[in-house]
């Protein structure tokens, strides 16, 4: 359903709530972040830390919710009352440091300039933080919500994304943000991640035999090239392709194959391609596995000794949430009234927690920060960090208040 909100009380309320935002706190606390290392595996002290944010905020029931060994999850939530369920989340973990620093070091959350410098800032420590200070924001703002806000900061999202699917096992949510990094921008979706574990049997010898192998490393090369050369552009919806595109890209991302160096020698006789499959929404499993096959079959015609098993190794689905969507027209609202124009909607090609929940909790993604990430001398602006925490609470303040479907239609 779409509401139509008066413009005039949207801003009203918008503007009610972010005079609630201190936003020196709000930046202490990503510097704080930032300080805390929380590469995939090790979510366990941010987890703590903002667990106590949460407690010392006045939060409901903060606490780690167990998921992998010191890896859990932080919640807390905010209760005004019955009504539904709005969840923020995101992930704790991030990738390795990037080599090349030179501004600052990377868990310094240094202010130069304007910005907060600290690695995975934009991905997504910074969103976590301004997440809790929003909804502290709507509580704060005595605005008459009634419903329940919940703060679920998450594990694995690396990994297997189990701290999401942890917590949506256990919990359940009527709307719900994803706080990935959308440079401040609403995404509607992700592309998915389909991976592909293609076994080439060849014959081992020792290389003095050379003639009597038949290299799974050579054979694998065909189908390398075949796989890398894959051109696939399944059938969709025309509004979904304007979005993400019209190509499902499939690449040997991974190759796997002969002894590792410093042990004995010998021809190899297996050799596995983990092909990276990138489908956007509504792309089945049958359609890229169909593409692989074609691909090999073209390997063998080039190599009538090419023989491969095809394993599928993982599946995590695309999202996409409706332009009309609820959710989606909440955030448009949000976005509008703290930004003063009206929004795009846009798509990303990375891979979002949604993959894990998003089929049953309506979600949007907005969250600062955006491309290049992951790079050195990472950073966030003030500003991008504090327009964050307006819009999150504008939407909280829509979703929640009183009597807000009826007035707004």
């Amino acid at each position: 359903m779409t509401h139509l909100a008066r413009p005039d009380v949207d801003v009203d309320l918008a503007e009610r709530v972010a005079a609630h935002v201190d936003v020196d706190r709000l930046i202490a606390r990503v510097q704080e972040v930032c300080r805390i290392p929380s590469i995939l595996g090790e979510e366990g002290p941010l987890a703590a830390h903002l667990v106590a944010m949460m407690a010392e905020a006045g939060f409901s029931e903060p606490h780690e919710q167990p998921v992998l060994p010191d890896r859990p999850n932080a919640l807390g939530h905010l209760d005004f009352g019955p009504g539904r369920t709005v969840v923020f989340t995101g992930h704790m973990d991030t990738k390795p440091v990037s080599h090349g620093w030179t501004r600052t070091e990377p868990f310094s959350g240094e202010i130069i300039d304007g910005a907060v410098y600290g690695h995975g800032i934009m991905d997504m420590k910074a969103a976590l933080v301004c997440q809790i200070a929003a909804m502290e924001a709507v509580r704060d703002s005595g605005i008459p919500v009634t419903g329940r806000l919940a703060m679920a900061a998450v594990s694995d999202h690396m990994g297997d994304q189990l701290g999401s699917i942890k917590y949506f096992e256990e919990y359940d949510a009527d709307l719900c943000v994803l706080g990935e990094l959308s440079d401040n921008e609403i995404f509607l979706g992700h592309r998915g991640r389909y991976y592909y574990d293609i076994h080439v049997r060849g014959i081992s010898a020792h290389t003095c035999h050379k003639p009597l192998a038949v290299n799974a490393n050579m054979l694998a090369a065909h189908a390398i090239i075949e796989l890398d050369a894959s051109h696939l552009e399944p059938q969709l919806e025309e509004w979904v392709t304007s979005l993400f595109g019209t190509e499902t890209f499939m690449a040997p991302g991974r190759v796997y194959g002969g002894l590792p160096p410093g042990g004995p020698s010998m021809i190899p006789d297996e050799c596995v391609i983990r092909v990276d499959c990138r489908p956007q929404p509504g792309v089945s499993l049958e359609e890229v596995r169909a593409e692989i096959d074609r691909c090999l079959v073209k390997a063998k015609e080039r190599e009538p000794r090419f023989e491969a098993e095809v394993v599928l190794a993982d599946v995590k689905s695309g999202y996409l949430a409706e332009p009309e969507a609820e959710v989606t027209d909440l955030m448009r609202r949000a976005v509008r009234s703290v930004r003063g124009a009206e929004p795009d909607l846009q798509v990303a090609g990375w891979l979002g927690d949604t993959a894990s929940f998003g089929d049953r909790i309506p979600t949007i993604i907005f969250g600062p920060g955006g491309e290049p990430v992951y790079c050195p001398d990472e950073h966030l602006s003030i500003d991008d960090i504090v327009e964050a925490t307006r819009v999150y609470a504008a939407f909280a303040a829509y979703a929640l208040t009183t009597g807000s479907t009826e007035e707004s239609r």
